[in-house]
């Protein structure tokens, strides 16, 4: 069952966060996940969006957390502090969705 990372940024050291992005990219390729969708949402109901959403999809959460706890990530991470504010989720997606 694939799962996803969801990531809600607000990023205020765009020349810091664009180095923590050419170096996360190919860890996410390497681990299996792959960008699905990336960029500011557009707000139909409720008072308040994030400036940026990114969603990475992953064979499984074990993938997802094997990346994000690898010592790898953990060197890339030192690009991202300090660059911004981010809530980071992960959760299991449907095991047949309506669109399959």
């Amino acid at each position: 069952m694939s799962a996803y990372l969801i990531i809600q940024a607000t990023v205020h050291n765009w020349e810091k966060f664009t180095l923590y992005t050419q170096v996360v990219t190919p860890l996410i390729n390497k681990f299996g996940g792959v960008y699905i969708a990336m960029g500011a949402p557009e707000l139909i109901e409720g008072q308040s969006a994030p400036k940026s959403l990114v969603i990475s999809q992953w064979p499984n959460s074990q993938a997802a957390h094997a990346f994000w706890d690898s010592p790898e990530y953990a060197d890339a991470r030192k690009y991202r502090e300090g660059t911004g504010e981010f809530n980071i989720m992960l959760i299991d997606g449907l095991s047949q969705t309506p669109l399959e």
